[in-house]
């Protein structure tokens, strides 16, 4: 019998001696979402008549509201269009032999089975707080506006909850189609891969860049929609009704929602992702000195599942939300200001920020399609570094970024009180995006394995586990230290150049600092499409190398999986730093519109914050304890979950010592399950703490 290693490195395909090497389905129902097998039941033409309704209803609001909300809706359709194309393009793609097929399989069953299961809590604990939500806007006093307006407590209750709803369901949505596309773009860049890098990176980055354009565009149009039918049903700036300036604070329930679903998928899908690899790499690698993702390792589909329901459904959901606070945050920053200022016509300031995310969309779609494949042939010939193409897709959507933002601002916020405002606020959305571009060299600078420190932490594993830990932590530490400067100094130069744009107050004070600094948010998250599309390429191009490492493939496939899965770490994780980067400059934005609407509601002035107030400091202290506390429970959570995992593959390799030399097949649906399982339980204590702890504390 020929030795399983000198199989490995020949490529040479080996089968379990008892049975065909099948991986077993996980699939518990139909895997196509009823929603979607309602709607292919239905006629084509039938459906195609529907479509046109919902479209022409769409359309016919946005006409009645504003030409830039038709603008916005004609965009948004547009890159839904190519996005379809993109995925078409990639499913057109052949997904190589039986062997990876059978892999790709339970990897897709395995993250839509659980995806199902914690989509249907988590839509259950949406419904019982939008129940909680209705009760309290039923019972709380009304703001002026709302009594100016003639907007009841009722109509207000019902308003917030619709908005909830829709946000929960399009951040559930975004969610999906991020993990729906990478596990079944996932083997087809593993059959490219067999024939050349280049078409194998084009495959993973139009995967990516379909999940992108969807979350994108749904969080556009899905504020966008809201924002017409209120303006059109409320009857929006007619005599005593409310004023358009007003009607941004009706959608705040919208990222609510879309914040509630975030939360659940991040924390769900890490403590998954997470646990699985612990507990796969403890027992596989340590233990038994077998390689990462091999097929012998009962925990590794486990594993491979956790980086779509983690990396890509989780992403997708997070991304969708910041997008979503920015916007709505931006909406209502700058409605407030055209109001102090009595500017004539404020929807300008009001819809800038769905503009510039409608740009986004462009720009992002140009920079995707840039990465083309070759016509070189050979898998030598095709070898090239995939972090510079990424890199020079996403130059191409910095420069039309940078070109599509200052047409925005002179298109939208032009105004004759101050006709040179709308170039000060140019130059704040060009302090955002060259915070975006900085934050993804910081991140690539800390995490590529070409660059300093990730060359001296492997230098450091060397001597021993005790001196890679110290070295990890305090490479971790010292990475917090620029993006914070970087921040700083953003969160600063923006608001100085909003302040000074000249538009004045009723007293003749300067007030455009802090839209000044939501322009700046704004053009951080001009290029998100293209960043989220690096980001979806990331767990691809991981399951891309499990599949060709389960399928034993040969060791020239394995060497353009392995260099996709490397670049692949770097582009999550620059993701990673640009949506922290976005959310802390978001944050000042939604702490300033708390005060705005704090202000409302106690009919007097609030704009500032004394730390010397007992309670004050005391709700300081409660809210910095709350972040390590619920970091604390998610790593508990994590660790209770892996020793699970290492429990039952130690129990596999025991019971089924033929699994090493392959004359036993082990049960990867078990360790799928436990993970699964537990990831859904163990995701409510930490969850329900970032929600109730806010009500307790305030309410006391």
């Amino acid at each position: 019998m020929i030795p399983m290693d000198d199989d490995m490195e020949s490529g040479v395909l080996r089968s379990y001696q008892d049975k065909p090497r099948t991986f077993p389905s996980m699939r518990s129902k139909p895997h196509t979402p009823r929603i979607i097998r309602l709607l292919m039941g239905i006629n084509v033409r039938v459906l195609l008549i529907l479509l046109l309704l919902v479209f022409g209803g769409v359309f016919y609001i946005g006409a009645k509201t504003s030409p830039v909300i038709v603008f916005v809706f004609s965009v948004c359709i547009i890159s839904f269009l190519l996005s379809i194309h993109l995925t078409k393009w990639v499913l057109s793609k052949d997904e190589g032999p039986p062997e990876m097929v059978q892999i790709s399989d339970a990897i897709r069953d395995g993250a839509e089975g659980f995806l199902r299961t914690q989509y249907g809590t988590i839509s259950k604990m949406a419904v019982l707080l939008a129940l909680v939500i209705l009760s309290i806007y039923l019972f709380r006093t009304p703001s002026p506006q709302q009594e100016s307006s003639g907007l009841g407590r009722s109509a207000s209750a019902f308003i917030t909850v619709a908005a909830f709803l829709l946000g929960a369901l399009c951040s559930g949505i975004a969610g999906y189609v991020g993990m729906w596309v990478s596990v079944r773009a996932n083997v087809r860049v593993s059959s490219a891969a067999r024939r050349s890098a280049r078409e194998a990176l084009q495959i993973a980055v139009r995967a990516g860049g379909f999940s992108a354009l969807v979350v994108v565009g749904m969080a556009v149009i899905g504020i966008a929609i809201l924002y017409a039918t209120f303006y059109v049903w409320l009857d929006v700036d007619s005599p005593g009704s409310m004023k358009v300036t007003e009607l941004p604070l009706l959608l705040v329930g919208y990222g609510f929602g879309a914040s509630f679903v975030a939360l659940f998928a991040q924390l769900g899908g890490g403590i998954y992702t997470k646990a699985a690899d612990v507990g796969a790499d403890l027992v596989g690698k340590v233990e038994q000195g077998i390689p990462e993702d091999d097929p012998r390792n009962p925990a590794v589909i486990a594993d491979l599942v956790g980086d779509n329901v983690g990396d890509c459904a989780a992403r997708g959901a997070d991304l969708f939300e910041s997008i979503a606070a920015e916007i709505i945050s931006a909406m209502i920053l700058g409605g407030t200001m055209a109001q102090r200022c009595k500017i004539e016509d404020p929807s300008g300031f009001i819809l800038f920020p769905l503009v510039v995310h409608s740009f986004d969309l462009v720009v992002s779609s140009v920079g995707i399609l840039s990465i083309r494949g070759t016509r070189e042939s050979g898998l030598k010939a095709s070898i090239e570094d995939p972090m510079a193409i990424l890199q020079k897709g996403y130059s191409v959507s910095i420069v039309l970024a940078v070109l599509a933002f200052a047409a925005s601002t002179r298109w939208m916020l032009y105004t004759e009180q101050a006709p040179s405002a709308w170039l000060n606020f140019a130059l704040c959305g060009l302090v955002g995006i060259m915070t975006a571009y900085v934050f993804v060299w910081i991140t690539k600078y800390y995490t590529d394995y070409k660059h300093e420190p990730v060359r001296t932490l492997a230098l450091s594993s060397t001597t021993g586990h005790g001196t890679n830990i110290i070295a990890g932590v305090s490479l971790g530490l010292e990475s917090t230290a620029l993006p914070v400067l970087v921040i700083s100094v953003s969160i600063v130069s923006a608001f100085w150049l909003g302040q000074s744009c000249g538009l004045l107050d009723e007293a003749g004070n300067p007030t455009g600092g802090l839209f000044g600094t939501a322009v700046a948010t704004m053009g951080m998250l001009s290029t998100a499409g293209y960043i989220l599309t690096m980001d979806m390429f990331g767990p691809i191009a991981d399951n891309a190398g499990g599949i060709v490492e389960m399928s034993q493939q040969p060791e020239s496939v394995r060497e353009i999986t392995d260099l996709l899965d490397a670049v692949g770490n770097t582009t999550k994780a620059t993701t990673k730093g640009f949506a922290i980067g976005s959310a802390a400059l978001a944050s000042f934005l939604l702490f300033s519109a708390y005060m705005d609407e704090v202000s409302s509601f106690a009919r007097e002035s609030f704009k500032e914050v004394d730390i010397a107030i007992p309670e004050v400091f005391v709700g300081g202290l409660l809210g910095s304890m709350l972040i390590f506390l619920f970091s604390a429970w998610a790593c508990s959570a994590v660790g209770r979950t892996a020793q699970e995992v290492v429990a039952e593959v130690r129990r596999q390799f025991i019971e089924r010592p033929g699994i090493m030399d392959y004359t036993e097949k082990p049960d990867y649906g078990r360790c799928v399950a436990i993970v699964a399982s537990a990831s859904l339980k163990e995701m409510i204590k930490p969850g329900a703490l970032a929600i109730v702890s806010p009500i307790a504390i305030g309410g006391s």
